[in-house]
């Protein structure tokens, strides 16, 4: 029997979400990514980049209608503009946003099916810092956090979502505070933006102790990293996920300018590693991962592609 491989969804689409000069999230990345991942052989991979947009009843779960009603108004009628502070938006950000959240159903339709071992989203924008009313720190749709509620539709019933961006994931973090049936980790860079993520944010209601932040100091690196892996493995044989999400951010890179962090691209091979013990343990090897920050061109393009040949192996 052939074994199942490791699912890339990429869409052009996301190339022409257009943030302007002199943003770091740019389209970039991407060309930077899929340059570098060329040569991925095929017989472990399989590219998907035809598929659909989510629809707003599926963004809904997350987001107020009324925003993502107001998002493609304005894309529309706009064409560009900011959303807040620093989330540009241009004529076709609300496809490439809708898409970007297609892009983690169709990869949860595909392992749940058993088609896949495991994926990757390649997707712009980001997402783990957008809010259910509100744009944030380059995110539009969170798109991870949309996956997981799919996912729960689809009869999931214990979800883990790592976030090792160096930015803590607050706007997913929002979404399942009160929710036991997700379990939100998330490594960071703190105090940092965008503010969240201190230690003492456990959870509230039922979801009291499925919310574990794990803050790290700037400058730290593999070691202090890997310190906390212990302690998420022992939490893990109490929860018991039945599918795993990854908000793969790698930007706490050494080489990334708008980090603090220490991190060599090994160092995101090993954490790969650490979470596919997860996923191989409880959920069967169900993992999807998606494409946060990183913006160093170079330094992402080579940690994703480690990354993703980890998941293969």
């Amino acid at each position: 029997m052939e074994s199942l491989k490791t699912g890339i969804v990429f869409h052009e689409e996301f190339l022409k979400h257009n943030t302007g000069p002199g943003h770091p999230e740019t389209h970039g990345r991407l060309v930077s990514i899929l340059d570098h991942l060329s040569d991925l052989p095929s017989k472990n991979f399989l590219w998907k980049k035809d598929f659909l947009e989510a629809p707003l009843l599926v963004i809904s779960s997350i987001h107020d209608p009324t925003y993502v009603r107001l998002v493609g108004r304005v894309c529309e009628e706009k064409g560009t503009g900011y959303l807040d502070g620093d989330t540009v938006f241009s004529s076709h950000s609300y496809l490439a946003a809708s898409l970007a959240v297609g892009a983690g159903l169709y990869l949860a339709d595909e392992v749940l099916l058993g088609n896949l071992k495991n994926g990757m989203a390649l997707v712009r924008p980001p997402g783990h810092h957008a809010e259910a009313d509100h744009a944030m720190g380059f995110c539009i749709f969170n798109n991870i956090a949309i996956t997981a509620k799919y996912l729960q539709s689809k009869g999931i019933k214990r979800i883990l979502i790592l976030d090792w961006d160096v930015h803590h994931g607050n706007g997913t973090q929002h979404q399942f505070y009160e929710d036991d049936s997700v379990y939100f980790i998330s490594l960071h860079q703190f105090p940092f933006y965008p503010g969240t993520g201190s230690l003492s944010e456990r959870g509230k209601g039922k979801g009291i102790g499925t919310t574990l932040n794990i803050p790290l100091a700037r400058g730290a690196g593999e070691f202090e990293y890997l310190s906390s892996f212990p302690s998420i493995q022992r939490e893990m044989e109490k929860f018991q996920p039945e599918f795993v999400l990854v908000s793969a951010g790698f930007d706490a890179h050494k080489k990334d300018p708008l980090g603090g962090m220490n991190l060599s691209t090994s160092s995101f091979g090993i954490f790969t590693q650490e979470i596919q013990k997860i996923a191989n343990t409880y959920a069967s090897g169900r993992m999807i991962s998606f494409l946060e920050g990183g913006y160093d061109l170079n330094a992402l393009a080579e940690s994703v592609k480690l990354h993703l040949e980890t998941l293969a192996s």
